[in-house]
């Protein structure tokens, strides 16, 4: 090997080495301890009680969609302030004739809008005319609602620099193996969002829990993915402070086992499509570049900086280092696809669990590239859980 092709090698394999080593261990230290500046304490007012639509897009939800008016109809927030529209994406089960009855029952704060199939993005705007509320609460069918979370979310709308506001969904459940690991990253998650939202603002929300001014609210190009992205950037691109209140609680039920992949495909592919509609991200349009550079962009950018450092390391002339390399490289992957033959509760499950969950994250990165020629519809496909029917 020539020794530009040799030195070249190193380098990179350098560069991808420091890159991966930012993306994991850097950022969060770069969060924990940076001296990033703080914007002034959201001024949230528990008095304040603004007028709400609560906004939920549901197909085929028979099974599910009865809880849930329920627990919308008992949230701690004033009735006459406080409506309700469900909107039913084509489906073809009972779910329209509960919602009716609701309706019937409820003297109209209940209300029914039907759209012919096309996913979450058509169904929500087939809604747009019918909201009526200061804001708009947006949740799933699937997700039970602290009673008093509609009031912790209105409550930081008093901060007239609020222009959206996230809630804190808690993973039930979530004891052992697969699920386990996936609540150790959301908690991960949490922590970064209260920090991002201390300095300025988060780039997304959570799609089951999140509130917004109804004035920012506009349609969404049908083929969205993730319309928790797509609201709150235009809020931010208009000034707006896109906060995190963890008072705000809703809780979700774990995937069934071997699902997670899947869920986490069709959310980076949606952050593909956020990425390319929303170039200002990239620009010093971005109040928050270095946070979304170092937390949202590196998503989709680690795999690929991983796979270069194995490129780079096979490119390396034969040597002990590059032997030693290349098995400490080959560690991680390795322990992810033995980990279904390791017995629970044998110590070396403590590793290869999270290095699974790591591997499945990275391929979902990858494979969701693919947004650019799949179909919407077929990324688009409801999560299984283990919620009791």
């Amino acid at each position: 090997m020539a020794p530009d092709s040799l030195h070249f090698s190193y380098l990179l394999a350098a560069f991808a080495a420091l890159s991966v080593a930012y993306m994991i261990f850097g950022y969060p230290l770069v969060l924990a301890f940076g001296n990033s500046r703080k914007s002034p304490p959201v001024a949230k007012d528990p008095a304040f009680q603004p007028s709400v639509t609560a906004l939920v897009a549901v197909y085929n939800g028979e099974s599910q969609i009865r809880r849930k008016l329920e627990v919308l109809l008992a949230l701690d927030y004033p009735a006459d302030r406080y409506d309700i529209v469900i909107v039913s994406d084509g489906s073809t089960d009972g779910t329209d004739a509960i919602v009716e009855e609701f309706a019937a029952r409820t003297a109209g704060r209940v209300a029914l809008v039907r759209a012919p199939r096309g996913g979450k993005a058509a169904a929500l705007n087939a809604a747009m005319s019918r909201l009526t509320g200061d804001l708009v609460f947006f949740t799933d069918v699937r997700q039970p609602l602290e009673p008093s979370v509609l009031r912790h979310l209105a409550a930081n709308f008093a901060d007239p620099a609020v222009g959206a506001v996230t809630g804190e969904m808690v993973l039930l459940r979530g004891d052992g193996g697969e699920q386990a690991d996936m609540d150790l990253y959301w908690r991960y998650e949490i922590w970064a969002r209260t920090r991002q939202s201390e300095i300025d603002s988060l780039f997304n929300t959570t799609g089951c829990v999140y509130a917004m001014r109804r004035a920012l609210v506009q349609p969404l190009p049908p083929d969205t993915l993730t319309d928790d992205a797509v609201m709150p950037l235009r809020a931010f691109f208009q000034g707006y402070r896109v906060v995190f209140d963890p008072a705000a609680i809703a809780y979700d039920y774990p995937a069934v086992p071997g699902t997670e992949f899947r869920r986490r495909f069709r959310t980076l592919a949606g952050l593909w499509q956020v990425f390319v509609r929303f170039p200002a991200l990239f620009t010093g349009r971005n109040r928050m570049r270095l946070h979304f550079l170092s937390h949202k962009f590196s998503r989709l950018a680690l795999p690929w900086a991983l796979l270069l450092l194995y490129a780079a390391t096979l490119a390396m002339p034969g040597s002990l280092f590059r032997s030693g390399l290349l098995a400490l490289e080959l560690v991680p992957p390795v322990l992810a696809l033995l980990n279904s033959l390791i017995p629970a509760g044998f110590p070396l499950k403590r590793l290869s669990s999270p290095a699974r969950t790591f591997l499945v994250m990275n391929a979902a990165a990858l494979c969701a590239i693919f947004v650019f020629v799949l179909p919407p519809t077929w990324i688009w496909k409801p999560t299984s859980t283990g919620t009791a029917k």
